[in-house]
């Protein structure tokens, strides 16, 4: 590979880096061609692009960044392959968990870089996945805004049907 083609790849990778906000760094290594072809297919259904680059070039591409990611650098060890997802920060370790529900305990999870935080190793992968997107949040946000609106709201229809007949049943009786 030529420095040409090495600065090309650090500079689409880069360019990657700063449009997606979710990368997660593994390590498929150990499987089989059969395997990982499958893996490269569930990743292409549920939209998150999976690629393998060389650990230099990624380091490279991270040194771009305005973000201190040098505590990456134990995950940037053997052989990394990068999922890449731009809207969901959870998508990618449900990804993988649902793979390794098919028997495989590979890719293992290296290093995740979300949002400016960074998560080390296999064991963060549940923690990941139950990560919300922001509009999970949002919308729990505006459910939880809403709540008492509409408990006001039922007091005061239930109470006027209760005022009213006490009205009626105290009209009546003065009768």
């Amino acid at each position: 590979m030529t420095r040409e083609e090495k600065e090309i790849i650090v500079r689409d990778l880069s360019e990657k880096f700063s449009q997606n906000s979710f990368v997660y760094i593994t390590d498929a290594s150990e499987l089989t061609v059969a395997t990982i072809n499958k893996f490269r297919r569930l990743c292409f259904d549920r939209g998150i692009e999976y690629k393998v680059y060389k650990n230099t070039l990624i380091r490279k591409a991270l040194d771009t960044l305005d973000v201190d990611t040098s505590s990456l650098d134990v995950a940037l060890k053997g052989s990394s392959g990068l999922l890449f997802e731009a809207t969901t920060g959870n998508a990618p370790a449900k990804l993988l968990l649902d793979f390794r529900k098919g028997g495989n305990k590979k890719p293992v999870l290296k290093g995740a870089y979300i949002d400016s935080s960074i998560y080390l190793g296999d064991d963060q992968l549940d923690a990941l996945s139950k990560i919300k997107s922001k509009e999970e949040l949002i919308g729990e946000i505006i459910g939880l805004l809403q709540s008492p609106a509409k408990n006001v709201i039922s007091a005061l229809q239930s109470g006027g049907n209760i005022l009213a007949g006490l009205v009626k049943t105290l009209s009546e009786k003065e009768q």
